[in-house]
């Protein structure tokens, strides 16, 4: 498992929810696997309590599955919630790329565009550790989405939609394997066009086919890696 650094204003609650969360998005806690609440606790340094209700948290997202007696395990990925997450982002951004057409200002346009070229430097002169590569891809994808959402004053919303995307966050993670980085930068290229030229209907058609690039490949994801979905 990956340990992150822990955040000065975090609990331990916290710290422990976040840094096993973001190692099942990752893989590194693959889907189907047993974990141990003592383990987890050794690895991160902190006691077990906050672990435990870490796993109560994560259960309630349907993320981890909690056995009493038998133990507890990382969910198997499930077609379902991925399509339910999906639809609820997909739903979102859309409204949110329509505001930013219309809100947008020159330094917003300026930060999205230095995400855009940190995109391409690391397209250009990638890792030579694929996971850190693909850890990298990931964050800037990720800061560039929810730049949209501040610039729509919509924060809050792209917080509150953590939990749920994190069914979604490991198919995007499995895709890496599959769909090129050129077009996931392509697609942010074309959505910052149309949001400087306050384009509204082609933001909103851009940002669909993008987000929904991960769902033509999940026939595909599902033959590569069998055991990691629900039947």
């Amino acid at each position: 498992m990956k340990i992150l650094e822990r955040n000065g204003k975090e609990t331990a609650r916290e710290y422990a929810f976040r840094v096993i969360k973001e190692n099942i998005i990752s893989l590194d806690l693959e889907p189907g696997s047993m974990v141990s609440e003592n383990v987890l606790a050794e690895e991160m340094g902190v006691s077990r309590t906050p672990v435990r209700e870490a796993f109560i948290e994560l259960s309630k997202l349907k993320i981890i599955e909690i056995y009493p007696q038998k133990g507890s395990y990382i969910s198997l990925i499930d077609s379902d919630l991925v399509e339910e997450a999906s639809f609820a982002r997909l739903v979102l951004e859309k409204a949110m790329v329509d505001i930013a057409c219309n809100v947008a200002t020159n330094e917003d346009l300026l930060k999205l565009e230095e995400n855009l070229r940190l995109q391409e430097f690391y397209l250009e002169h990638p890792l030579q550790d694929k996971q850190l590569q693909q850890d990298k891809q990931l964050q800037l994808d990720n800061e560039f989405h929810e730049m949209i959402f501040g610039i729509s004053n919509k924060k809050i919303i792209y917080n509150l939609l953590g939990g749920i995307l994190t069914h979604f966050d490991r198919v995007r993670r499995l895709s890496l394997n599959i769909i090129k980085d050129s077009k996931v930068i392509s697609d942010h290229k074309l959505l910052l066009e149309a949001i400087k030229a306050k384009d509204s209907q082609t933001a909103q058609d851009i940002i669909t086919k993008h987000l929904l690039r991960y769902k033509v490949d999940e026939q595909e994801l599902r033959v590569k890696y069998p055991s990691y979905f629900k039947k």
